[in-house]
């Protein structure tokens, strides 16, 4: 079993604790399918919350587009599973348009980036769907996505 340490910064305020974001992750980490692809023994994430300007210069920077995105994954080594960045005025206008609330939103955001780090993508449609699932078991404890 895997222990999963989060480290977390608010680089803006935000509507979340750090123990919020923690307890989103460790309950990923808890899917059999995703415990499968963490490292034995401790394994460490870092989460960073932050605003619009510097997800543009993040994505410029290291995906070479330059727009504003929700979340971004940064891949680690060893038991680094890796960095994911949020933005949080996508997380409060993200969650207005999908009609939930900030919580739900940084969850869902939370979790894709994880997956992401892990392996995952959503290239295809059937990747997409496979993403989708993994995203609502630890949200919702469904294993299948509401959206199918």
């Amino acid at each position: 079993m895997t222990v999963l340490e989060v480290e977390v910064v608010n680089a803006v305020p935000a509507g979340v604790s750090p123990a919020f974001v923690r307890r989103v992750l460790r309950r990923a980490a808890a899917v059999p399918e995703i415990a499968a692809r963490l490292p034995e023994g401790e394994a460490t994430v870092a989460v960073r919350v932050t605003d619009d300007d510097e997800m543009r210069r993040l994505n410029k920077t290291y995906a070479g587009e330059d727009h504003v995105t929700d979340v971004l994954s940064f891949e680690g080594d060893s038991s680094h599973v890796g960095d994911i960045a949020i933005s949080w005025p996508r997380v409060v206008e993200q969650a207005v348009v999908w009609g939930h609330d900030e919580k739900a939103e940084l969850s869902m955001l939370l979790v894709h980036g994880f997956l992401h780090l892990l392996g995952w993508d959503h290239a295809t449609p059937a990747e997409a769907e496979e993403m989708w699932r993994l995203t609502y078991i630890p949200l919702t404890g469904l294993r299948r996505s509401p959206r199918a």
